[in-house]
This record gives structure tokens, sequence and C-alpha cells, in this order.
């Protein structure tokens, strides 16, 4: 008995260290979700059932007079808060709506709406016509806009009644309907009045009966931050697994909604404030109307009125991209940092500077860390609950490493063409290690695994490289750089056209701006390359915020020491631009390109549009902390008289 007591806590033993080492309960459960989405995509396509109107619906008729959606459009306003069946009767009165302006199963709906109610009963509407939306980004104007509406070929375009979104789409309103054969329709407080006015009439089954797997439950764009965006569908097929990994780090799991109920008295509650016309945000919104979670809107992001949101709405989890965290960190201490009902937030962009300190500070015990594009060719979620999972966005268990050891592979990239090295006699790629990283392909049996670019074929063809390790192979480039250490985590290293060459060293912009993110008195860093006549490469650049009241005061020799200890030489920053106001994007994410633009050139600084009244420093060559950048040092550079 006591040999066989013995042999069971050895086998014990032995199976949780080759968990702890492999993550194999990880890798079970993994792949038990996997196969539960795919039997739920075949059980909706042998019903044609594939809309995810149908699950919306079920919801709807199981949660009934359970809050679904909590919306307030400013500080000091009451929300406005709709019960499922009222959402839903909305959704169908949208509808018939969307119907009458012309819209027919198959088309595209042109959205060109702020966050709120209206903006979900619209992509809900459209789903119950058979139909659905082309999520246009409402900062868009001029030939931006007209472009992504071309793209979409949407005949119809639902304005919203925000002051700026009416002006931009008059500018062009004549080229909308002449050129591209478009009804403009605003809702405004008459139209939004008459819609709700009418009896809920749902669309029966035959309006939803064309929507294939491949049919999208929207388009969504690219960032267009160097040329027009391009448009991206997100199909259904895709998108049965919306739900569950947001709802696993709460607690909760995906399921027919009388299972949701029977795990908790009440839903949990999603803030969401990002862009809905943004992947991350809209996703998520979409993922609670399908699994029964009540959806908290947010006009827009404000740090004034994050948390208040966040108490009065008793939210459980909320969203966020690029810089939110470090943007709501930086404001001053706050009573309503903590005691509120957050278990988790979900998003994508945390940097490893603030991660730990926004947890500890506002009391959030799960972050989920994706790394997703907008192409949705690598997915990875980090559900971090410890400090091993800190900083990276996304792991692989022992058995995923091994399956995937040729299908995500890190090459070696000539950061001055932005091309993959290849071997000069093979003509094939140079693999690197994954402890290495590089820029990450994924290797395809053909190019229909990539949904590509909607009226892009040539866009969408070069994301392929052939002949990569052998003749005939085929993969996608995502365009990031990561590493994964020997644990499977997976860190974001870098954007591939972000890396720049400076004294024949590649300098990883994410990097520097981490170490220098770091320093006392920097709320946030924006690190760049910029061109320096009689110099090879660029040299390094970091727009740097400073709050006012602390830059009298502000250590620039500090700053430089600590630079010069954390990086090697070749990547402390040459220069400094003092920015007067932080410029994330629409989205939050930095936006390094006027910057890049303008580099240090006075001239160009002081006619650009990145910040006029911004201040040029520089580490000057001998000196010790980083000096005030004259139009006299860019003369002598330019002139050749002086060196980096």
């Amino acid at each position: 008995m006591a040999l066989a007591t013995a042999a069971l806590a050895g086998t014990t033993a032995a199976a949780a260290y080759l968990d702890a080492r492999l993550y194999i309960r990880k890798d079970i459960a993994n792949t038990l979700e996997g196969r539960q989405v795919a039997r739920l995509g075949a059980k909706l396509a042998k019903t044609n059932k594939r809309s995810l109107w149908y699950q919306f619906e079920a919801q709807a008729q199981a949660l009934r007079d359970e809050q679904c959606i909590w919306y307030r459009a400013s500080a000091g306003e009451a929300p406005i808060v709709y019960t499922w069946t009222q959402a839903y009767d909305n959704c169908c009165r949208w509808a018939r709506f969307l119907e009458e302006q012309g819209v027919r199963p198959g088309d595209l709906v042109g959205t060109y709406l702020v966050n709120g109610p209206e903006f979900m009963f619209n992509t809900l509407g459209s789903w119950a016509i058979g139909a659905a939306p082309a999520w246009i980004n409402y900062n868009l104007g001029g030939d931006g806009l007209v472009h992504c509406l071309k793209v979409a070929g949407s005949k119809v375009l639902i304005v919203d009644s925000d002051s700026e979104c009416v002006a931009r789409v008059e500018a062009v309103r004549e080229r909308l309907m002449t050129e591209l054969g478009m009804r403009v329709v605003i809702i405004d407080a008459a139209t939004k009045a008459a819609i709700y006015a009418r009896e809920p009439s749902r669309p029966d089954d035959t309006y939803r009966d064309g929507v294939t797997g491949t049919f999208p439950i929207f388009i969504f764009y690219t960032s267009g931050t160097t040329g027009f965006p391009k448009a991206c569908p997100f199909e259904t097929q895709r998108s049965y697994g919306l739900a569950a990994p947001r709802l696993r780090s709460t607690g909760l799991k995906a399921g027919h909604p009388a299972s949701l109920l029977r795990r908790a008295r009440k839903p949990d509650v999603w803030y969401d404030c990002m862009p809905l016309y943004h992947g991350t945000g809209g996703t998520v919104a979409l993922g609670c109307m399908i699994s029964g979670v009540t959806l908290a809107i947010g006009r827009k992001f404000s740090v004034r009125n994050f948390w208040p949101d966040i108490h009065d709405s008793g939210a459980n989890a909320f969203v966020y991209v690029g810089e939110t965290a470090r943007y709501l960190l930086a404001a001053p201490p706050s009573r309503l940092d903590k005691g509120h009902k957050l278990k988790a937030m979900y998003g994508n962009g945390l940097r490893s500077d603030v991660w730990a300190k926004f947890q500890e500070r506002f009391d959030i015990p799960c972050v989920n860390e994706f790394f997703n594009s907008t192409e949705g060719m690598l997915m990875m979620l980090n559900i971090c609950r410890g400090p091993f999972h800190i900083a990276h966005v996304g792991h692989h268990t022992g058995i995923q490493r091994w399956q995937l050891r040729n299908k995500i592979v890190p090459v070696e990239i000539d950061h001055e063409t932005g091309s993959m090295r290849r071997d000069p006699k093979t003509g094939f790629a140079n693999r690197t290690s994954y402890e290495e990283g590089g820029e990450i392909i994924i290797n395809c049996a053909s190019e229909k695994e990539f949904v590509g670019y909607v009226g892009n074929p040539s866009a969408t063809a070069a994301r392929f490289e052939r002949d990569v390790f052998r003749k005939g192979d085929l993969y996608y480039r995502t365009g990031d750089a990561l590493r994964r250490d020997n644990d499977g985590r997976w860190f974001f290293m870098d954007r591939l056209g972000d890396t720049f060459r400076w004294k024949s060293e590649n300098v990883s912009t994410a990097q520097v701006a981490e170490v220098l993110g770091r320093f006392p008195g920097i709320v946030e860093a924006n690190v760049y390359g910029v061109e320096i006549p009689s110099h090879d490469g660029r040299a390094g650049c970091a727009a740097i915020y400073v709050r006012p009241g602390e830059r009298e005061s502000f250590d620039w020799v500090g700053l430089r020491e600590h630079a010069s200890l954390a990086l090697p030489k070749y990547a402390v920053p040459a220069f400094v631009r003092l920015v007067q106001n932080p410029s994330p994007m629409h989205n939050n994410k930095q936006n390094k390109v006027p910057l890049r633009k303008e580099g240090v050139d006075h001239g160009l600084v002081r006619n650009g549009d990145a910040g006029k009244e911004d201040v040029l420093l520089w580490a000057r060559p001998g000196g010790k902390g980083y000096e005030v950048f004259g139009e006299q040092h860019w003369a002598e550079l330019v002139a050749g008289k002086a060196r980096l």
C-alpha cells in the first residue's frame, strides 16, 4: 500500500512538473475550446443559420429585461440604458429602416457613426436583413473617405448627426452621389425619432439565407498612416470564437444564454470607449451582444470620464488600445482609482514600463493582452494574472511550439530596404532563432489562407513571399518583429518600418521607448529615426511628453545617462523633441509618420502639423545631457561642419 501511495505521489509530481513546463492543461483547454467553436460553426452551417443575428436573438429572448446596453454621451449626463428586449426591438426597427433606404441582403452599409447605441443597432440591424456594415473611421474626410466607400461598394451611407461628421460628409456629398451613386442619410433627431416610432418587425429568415461562412460580419480598415486605408473583411466563419477568450478572464464561458445566467446572478458588464469602427473596440462590443454580456459604451476615450464611467456602469472589464493605460496612469491619483468592480482589462499595446504599475495602482487582477493585426493572420492572447506573464503578447505551450515550429517562423530583415535578407548563394531567407526573433512569417498552403484586402489584389499579393526556404513554398509576411523565449512567451519587438539603422546597427523603436518611459517625469516617449544630411542611416529621435509644470526641473543630464546605461551606444537617441501635447492617432496608438517626416529640420517643424511649438534638443557630441538644438546646429550638420 505504501509503495502504491509513493508511486501515485511520484506520478502526480511528474505530471505536475510536465504541466508546469509544457502547460499541458492549457493546451488541452485551448484544443477543447477550438473544437467547440468548430462544432458550433458546423451546426450553424447545417441549419443555414450562420448569421450572428441568431446568436444575438437567442440572448435577447433569454435575458429580456436584463440590462443590455449602457451609454453616457458626456460627463454629468444621466446614462441611457436599454434592456435586451428594447435593444432587440430597436435592431429590428433599424433593419426595416435600412431596407427602406435601399439596403439589400449581401450589401455593405457605409457606416460613419460615432460610439453610441445607434452604432450597435445599425450593425445588428444590417445583420437582420442579411447585410453587413462597412465601418468607416469617422475622422476621415476628403479623398480618404471617398476611397473607403468606393472600396466597400456601398450604396447607402449612414452618417452621425455630430456636426464635424456632417461637415466632412457634406464636403464630399456631391462626389459620393455622382461618382459612387450613394444615398447619404444623416441620422438627425427627426430621422432617429421616426425610426424609433415604428413598430418593431423582425425580418424573416429568408433575408439571412444567403449568409455564407465567407460573408463578412463587417469590413474595417487599416490605419492608413502611409496611404489610403486598406479594407479587410471579418468573415462570419471567423466570428464564432469572438466571445470565449474575453469571457474566460472574468470567469464566464460562452454558450447558451441560460448557461451564462446559471454562472452569474447578473451578466458581466464590459466598458468600451475605444472606437467601435476599430477592430479591437468593435469585436469586443459584438462579442458582448452574442454572449449575453452587458455592453457599456463610452462616446470616446477621456481620462476625465473614464473612471466615473467605470464606477457608474458597474463595469467588470474594459477595453484598451495603444497608450490608453499610459494616459490613465499619468493622471493624478484619485479616490476612483480603486473600489470598482473590475476583474479584467482586454486589449493590445500595453507597454512593459507601465504594465505592473497600472495593475497595482488601479487594482486590475487580470490583463488580457492580445496580439493580432487587422488582417487577422496571427492571433495570440496572454491572460496575465501574475508576474510570469507580464509584458508579453502571447504564450504557446510546449505542444504548440512543436506543432508550429515550421508554421510561424522568424526571419532576418534588411531594415534599409524592408525586404527579407537572403543568402547570396542559395537565394533563400535567413531564418533566425526564436530567442533572437525577427519578422514573423507564416507558412501558407495557398494565398486563400489570407482573406485579402477588398478590391485591392496588388496589396493582397504584396503580403506574400515565395521561395523563402525552398523552391515553391509560400509565406505570409506579418510586418511585425517578435521573439519567443524558452518558456513559450512571445514578446513584441517592433513594426517593420519602425526599426531603423544607425551606425550600421538596427535600432528597435519599441525597445528605446520602453527604456525612456521608465525615466521619472516622462509621460510618453515616441521613438523614430530621422534623416541627417551627410550621415548614413537614420539618427534616433524621441518625441517625449513631460507635464508642463515639471519641464523646468526636468533632468536632461539624467535622461541621457539613463539611456546610455540601459541601451547600446548606437540606440541612445541623438535627438529629443519635447512635445507640447501627446499626439495619438484616433485609436490611441502612437503616430510616427508626421514626426518622422519633419525630422529635426527647424523649417519643417515650424511649418508642419505635428507641433509648431515643440522644442528640439540633441545629445551634443562631447556634452553631458540633452541641450537645445538650435538652427545654427542644424545648419552645421547640413554643411557637413558637424557630425554625430
